[in-house]
């Protein structure tokens, strides 16, 4: 087999590289062109002592390899010197691999805070200090890859070994957030829990055992998980004696009890068999913050029935299928929605009206009207109202995707009105993977009229393989495909969106924290508090309204759009339009990104709008 899994050009500093496995490590990456920093303090297992010799023994070989490498002495503590020995011998560092360890096993009945202290420091604090020094250098460059040790002891414990166990541990914890971080910037980071010969494991080992434990049979993993092709990221492995495997966690299906009641320790004991089964086929594995608060969340509905919620007929049978006939045959309670001219003009601002739009910013204006794409908002408060745990098997809010939003204006919005809103099941389809539901709500004013209809489709993944229908009916405009003609747009119209768009839209209603708080942004897995899709969605509806219907709300029948990728405040949008009998096909694109937001969409016209086929420019 080649050695095509080469190192020239990197620089890796490997500590407690002495002996055993760090020395296993120096060797190879030496063998494979890396030059290497060797760092070892020269202690004994416990940490006591101090000598230059075990590190100069291994730059020494891999010198005589032919091979580039320099040793250093520091304390992991001191690990911004570690790294300046690099970029002083190298003038760079790209793999660090935090292997310096010692051992102090004491039963924890006998443990001092010394032997507590001491574990800690070499274990956690020594990697953090070196990764620390480190992590600047690899952001600038965009490349860097980090090795962490940790230990079965850490996994899954060890009798004599609390302080040990404790800060292994801390090292999974510390590898999986350092993953997360720098992964924008090509930084990748993995632990592995080894089992090999060396200074600490000779000592609770038995010689044949040690004798199959080599090294070397640890450091290909590591290797492989510091190449620059290599992806992985986050992930943890044990290895020893050529067995490689990757750990997962793994969590019951658990039992929600209602929120609404007073929780006691008797529930919990009777539901304790049900709590514990890995067995039951409801076992998942999460594998971040946002997975883990799954479950959590789901159970936010978990209220108890009234009598007349009792009476409904039950939609998702024992054995998890779903009746979708039942499904839409119930009936949600309907909720008002009052709005006065205050509330169309910060809807307008909020989707990027300006001052100078006074038909959509000042009440007072002949032409004032909300833009038609104002529908959307009445809605919330009765969508609020679904409970998706009762007509979706497995519903987890956490899971669900706002994928494609119809809404048909059936009498324009006056300047201030009450309205009802009534929400209803459409359709719900089995995507194997997930369902995919499709929500309408009907609004009618005070005499009754209809106004609008809006008709929210939903990707939820986890909630599908129910024995439903994969494919829907054909429902006109709410369905159609609405792909794009094979020319060029007929007009295009860019907008900066505000830094501020998302706090300023949020205030129609649209109260989501995921679009404000840094912090549930994160639990979502973005860098950002996202734009509200429905508010890039407005904006596309007013480009269009402002180029095709003279800003006549009479004039825009309908609009549907795809959800494609999520957009940044401050992100420029880009709306291309493409005039096909009475529809407008459009896109919308993030320039700065290059990536669509919102495809397969269009806005059928009416009126006299349906007549002219040129934008107003």
């Amino acid at each position: 087999m080649a050695d095509n899994l080469r190192f020239d050009g990197r620089v890796v500093v490997v500590t407690g590289a002495g002996g055993g496995l760090g020395k296993s490590h120096s060797l190879f990456f030496g063998s494979r062109g890396a030059s290497v920093v060797v760092n070892d303090l020269g202690g004994s297992h416990t940490g006591e002592g101090a000598s230059s010799r075990a590190a100069d023994l291994v730059v020494d070989e891999i010198r005589a390899a032919g091979g580039k490498a320099v040793a250093n002495y520091d304390s992991v503590l001191d690990g911004d010197k570690i790294i300046e020995t690099a970029m002083k011998a190298f003038g760079r560092v790209d793999i660090v691999i935090n292997n310096a360890g010692i051992l102090k096993d004491v039963s924890f009945a006998r443990m001092t805070d010394q032997q507590w202290d001491a574990i800690f420091s070499v274990h956690v604090d020594g990697a953090y200090k070196v990764t620390k020094a480190a992590w600047p250098i690899f952001r600038k460059q965009k490349f860097g890859r980090v090795i962490n040790t940790t230990s079965a002891a850490g996994i899954y414990g060890n009798f004599g070994q609390a302080n040990y166990s404790a800060a292994k541990l801390a090292l999974v914890g510390f590898t999986r957030t350092l993953a997360l971080e720098g992964k924008k910037d090509n930084i990748h980071c993995n632990v592995i829990a080894p089992i090999a010969a060396s200074r600490m494991t000779e000592t609770v080992l038995p010689p044949d055992m040690l004798a199959s434990l080599k090294p070397d049979m640890v450091t290909p993993l590591v290797a492989y998980l510091c190449h620059e092709e290599t992806t992985e990221n986050g992930s943890l492995f044990e290895v020893g004696a050529g067995y490689v495997g990757k750990l997962r966690w793994e969590r019951t299906g658990g039992h929600g009890f209602p929120i609404d009641q007073k929780l006691l320790p008797e529930q919990i004991a009777e539901k304790w068999d049900k709590i514990t089964d890995f067995e039951d086929g409801r076992a998942t594995h999460p594998d971040s913050t946002t997975e883990s608060m799954e479950s959590i969340i789901s159970n936010f509905e978990n209220i108890s029935k009234s009598d007349t919620e009792a009476a409904r007929p039950n939609v998702i049978s024992e054995d998890g299928k779903v009746n979708v006939e039942a499904a839409k045959a119930l009936t949600f309670p309907s909720e008002s929605f009052s709005y006065t001219e205050r509330d169309v003009i910060l809807y307008n601002l909020g989707i990027g009206a300006k001052r100078t739009d006074l038909h959509l910013v000042y009440e007072n204006s002949e032409a004032f009207t909300a833009v038609p794409t104002f529908g959307v908002i009445p809605s919330f408060a009765a969508m609020n109202g679904v409970p998706f745990g009762e007509i979706l098997p497995s519903f987890n809010p956490m899971m669900l995707l706002h994928g494609e939003q119809y809404l048909e204006i059936i009498r324009p919005f006056p300047a201030n009105a009450k309205l009802t809103s009534t929400p209803y099941v459409v359709d719900i389809l089995d995507k194997g993977k997930g369902c995919v539901a499709t929500i309408g709500v009907k609004t009618t004013d005070e005499e009754g009229n209809d106004i609008c209809v809006n008709e929210f489709t939903m990707f939820i993944r986890g909630a599908g393989n129910f024995g439903g229908k994969k494919e829907g009916i054909d429902r006109g405009a709410a369905t159609a495909a609405n792909n794009l003609p094979n020319r060029k747009p007929d007009h295009v119209v860019t907008e900066k969106t505000g830094e501020d768009q998302a706090a300023l839209y949020r205030l129609s209603g649209d109260w989501n924290p995921l679009h404000i708080d840094p912090e549930m942004a994160a639990v979502g897995g973005f860098e950002i508090p996202i734009l509200h899709g429905l508010c890039s969605f407005g904006i596309a509806g007013k480009h269009i309204f402002n180029a095709y219907c003279n800003n006549d709300p009479n004039s825009f029948k309908n609009i549907k759009v795809r959800f494609a990728k999520t957009v940044n405040p401050g992100e420029t949008l880009e709306t291309s339009m493409w005039r096909e009998g009475d529809k407008v096909l459009f896109q919308v694109r993030a320039i700065e990104r290059d990536a669509i937001v919102i495809s397969n969409a269009a806005v059928e016209l009416q009126g006299e709008a349906s007549k002219s086929s040129k934008p107003k420019l």
